[in-house]
């Protein structure tokens, strides 16, 4: 299936900005939640359990470390990899695509720095979660997976201002999301 998959254009993509400006900005609802339990295999969740320690219970968050903590243990502010369900519908132009994204909730919510800076905290069922100040800027395999116009982009000036490739948070307060439940700004 990825042989058939054409990647837009940055022309394109710029022509849906329109439609992902329009994303809800106090509440969304959460469309995906993907379980990442070893690099590169997605399992797609009707609900997850998110914990303080473990972040997505089953996730390779834990053991998978981070190459941006000094022992390259796990990054507490990357635990949770959250991206605005309208730009992943837009880049991977298929919903069996979606995962491929490599984020873990996929929310139709306005996800830029204005709307939800650096501290701000979401409600998604019985969990909280607080927005990491470290951008989410993707890596190579989003580039492989959906193409270079499209990291261009999301890593554009207004991409990264509007958090386009999306935005990492911590759980702050443990508990169960379920694909269809309201993500609420608190």
């Amino acid at each position: 299936m990825e042989a058939t998959v054409k990647h837009l254009t940055l022309q394109e993509l710029e022509a849906a900005l329109e439609r992902l400006r329009q994303a809800p900005k106090d509440e969304g609802v959460v469309e995906l939640i993907v379980c990442r339990p070893d690099i590169d295999r997605r399992e797609v969740l009707d609900e997850a359990e998110l914990d303080v320690e473990k972040g997505l219970i089953g996730d390779n968050w834990l053991v998978r470390g981070s190459r941006k903590t000094p022992d390259g243990s796990a990054h507490p502010e990357m635990q949770i990899n959250i991206m605005n369900s309208r730009v992943t519908a837009l880049v991977a132009q298929e919903k069996e695509r979606w995962p491929l994204a490599g984020d873990q909730l996929y929310i139709d919510m306005d996800l830029g720095r204005e709307n939800l800076p650096p501290g701000s905290h979401l409600e998604i069922g019985s969990v909280v979660l607080e927005v990491s100040p470290l951008p989410h800027t993707g890596c190579k395999k989003f580039v492989a997976r959906f193409g270079a116009e499209a990291m261009e982009f999301v890593n554009s000036p207004l991409g990264k201002q509007l958090c386009l490739r999306g935005i990492n948070a911590k759980v702050i307060q443990s508990g169960t999301v379920k694909v269809g439940q309201t993500a609420r700004k608190i």
